[in-house]
């Protein structure tokens, strides 16, 4: 058993890193704000000791894992252990030796990330011992563990510390505007990545720019169109889900009936089911977990209040909001669609604004709060006001107006964005209809 202490506990990876670890027996515990996240839920359940930053918590008889945002010049512990000369362990490079030493799997893509990993858990955890690194701060670990399962993010090149045995990419956009340069930036890095795989690329052939890919790694590609080696045909939808068959290089392999809304959750079951498939794992056995998916934090959580169908959704890029609108719309048709927005970061608004007002434009009603500033960008020259004005039926949304969203009756109503904003819900639920 080893002990470790996580510097940044409450990051959505370390979180889930620090539960698997937990799980698998070793000693752990982690500093960070005492700010209540919902990634610490994880760790309060298996009673984890958290403790504030301070560089007394820095000592020689633990392995010192180092989260992302953290360097000696913004966090007492990381000066402390340089100081001490006690060795650190960054995140992405000790999940990178867990991907070597596991047959493992990495989700990687701009978008669909985190419900992915959580399809792939649920499957896998189903069928085999199994470790998963889910993006919403859930990590578990079974005894004995053969599989692991991770999200695998492109920000800062991080994913190319990982050498998967399935490198499964979603999507290609340009996004993080504050590192990626471009669009060919972003298609060098996710080159890189499929390069790592040591068994196969497994990406959504659909996409146009995961098409551009250039790796010498086996690729299959999924999707719905015709030139896929994997691809689902005979489509239904209906307000209770979807129904299709799955072609795997010309044989159908199965029949798959979820209760999943919108294209892009057929896309993702699509991965699963490949590399459940090329793992040996039967078509109704994946089919059989893939029904028990319950989804993942803050992505399409559903709940009622009063009349109104709340969501709390994680979506902050255009194409993301636009496959949130479409399964909504599949599966409430008649209902009002009111949409509360936080922006996620200055430099992606800038970069987005107008593809965010176009698909934001698709919704009844639209509220949009101030951009919510992250740590690594604090300020920038785009405001709420510059997106408002491109929507017509948009209005400023602050949590003084949070009573406004109940004047909607019978409605959809969401609360989208990666930053703070699911944090009105617990108000929300309390204010009379």
């Amino acid at each position: 058993m080893a002990r470790y202490h996580f510097i940044g506990i409450k990051g959505s990876g370390m979180s889930a890193l620090a539960s698997i670890l937990f799980d698998l027996g070793h000693e752990v515990q982690g500093s960070d704000t005492t700010e209540y996240l919902f990634t610490q839920k994880g760790l309060d359940a298996r009673e984890i000791t958290l403790l504030p930053f301070a560089a007394a918590n820095i000592t020689s008889d633990w392995i010192l894992i180092q989260g992302n945002a953290f360097n000696a010049e913004n966090n007492v512990e990381v000066a402390a252990a340089i100081a001490q000369n006690i060795p650190l362990v960054t995140y992405y490079d000790f999940l990178g030796e867990m991907t070597r030493n596991l047959m493992s799997v990495g989700i990687a893509g701009t978008h669909g990330k985190t419900t992915t990993t959580g399809l792939f858990a649920q499957v896998f955890a189903d069928a085999k011992p199994t470790a998963f690194l889910i993006g919403d701060g859930t990590g578990k670990a079974q005894e004995n563990a053969e599989v692991f399962l991770f999200e695998s993010c492109e920000y800062r090149r991080h994913f190319l510390h990982y050498s998967p045995d399935y490198a499964v990419i979603t999507n290609i956009e340009h996004d993080h505007p504050d590192y990626f340069k471009d669009l060919d930036d972003v298609l060098d890095a996710f080159n890189h990545y499929a390069d790592l795989a040591t068994k196969a690329v497994v990406a959504c052939g659909d996409d146009a720019n995961t098409r551009l890919l250039q790796t010498q790694t086996p690729v299959y590609f999924y999707g719905l169109d015709a030139h896929n080696d994997v691809r689902a045909i005979n489509v239904q939808r209906t307000t209770a889900g979807v129904r299709f068959d799955v072609q795997m290089q010309g044989r159908i392999i199965g029949t798959f009936q979820l209760p999943f809304f919108g294209d892009h959750m057929i896309l993702n079951s699509l991965a699963v089911i490949t590399v459940g498939i090329l793992e040996g794992l039967e078509a109704s056995q994946i089919e059989a977990s893939l029904q028990h998916f319950h989804g993942v934090q803050r992505r399409f959580h559903l709940e009622m209040i009063g009349d109104q169908v709340v969501v709390d959704d994680y979506a902050h890029h255009p194409t993301e909001i636009k496959v949130t609108i479409q399964a909504l719309k599949q599966k409430y048709p008649e209902r009002e669609l009111v949409i509360a927005f936080q922006p996620h970061t200055y430099s992606r608004t800038a970069t987005f604004l107008h593809e965010f007002a176009e698909i934001l434009s698709q919704a009844d009603c639209v509220y949009i709060s101030e951009i919510f500033a992250s740590a690594r960008e604090a300020k920038g020259t785009v405001h709420a006001d510059d997106l408002i004005a491109l929507i017509p039926n948009a209005k400023f949304f602050a949590p003084e107006k949070l009573h406004e969203l109940r004047d909607h009756h019978n409605a959809v109503v969401v609360f989208m964005g990666a930053g703070d904003i699911n944090r009105l819900i617990p108000d929300y639920r309390k204010l009379e209809n």
